[in-house]
């Protein structure tokens, strides 16, 4: 979606709902003004009306809220998937640095098995790395 239509999208968006909003108060201050005094049956009746008309309006303002934030959503997960790749980067550094240090043992050294702990540690953070990555990229 481009930069213009989305603010098209979204200054729209906002405008019918600033529209609806501003109706429904009008409508509902209205019914209250012209109302007269009525029993209690009448007013607890008065009373759901007015919570319906609520919970539309609040249906009204999540669905125009959802609306505005869907593009942000995307971009937010295409960021977190590109800090979750750093993040096991950083493991793949520290873990490639131990198995440097360790790699004269690789064979029958005395660090054998460290070596081998880390050579498997660098290649699993370095598949969930590049997953991340390209996962991202996929979006």
């Amino acid at each position: 979606m481009k930069p213009h239509s989305i603010g098209r999208f979204l200054g729209i968006g906002l405008r019918v709902a600033g529209r609806i909003a501003g109706q429904r108060v009008t409508a509902n201050a209205q019914a209250a003004a012209n109302a007269p005094a009525r029993p209690a049956a009448a007013s607890a009746a008065q009373s759901r009306a007015a919570g319906q008309a609520a919970g539309q309006a609040t249906r009204g303002v999540a669905h125009g809220v959802g609306g505005f934030l869907r593009p942000f959503r995307r971009v937010g997960g295409i960021l977190w998937l590109e800090v979750t790749g750093v993040f096991f980067f950083l493991f793949v550094v520290v873990f490639a640095r131990f198995a440097w240090i360790t790699r004269l043992s690789y064979a029958h050294g005395p660090d054998h098995m460290r070596f081998l702990v880390y050579a498997a540690m660098v290649a699993v953070f370095l598949y969930l790395t590049v997953t991340s990555f390209w996962r991202a990229r996929r979006r």
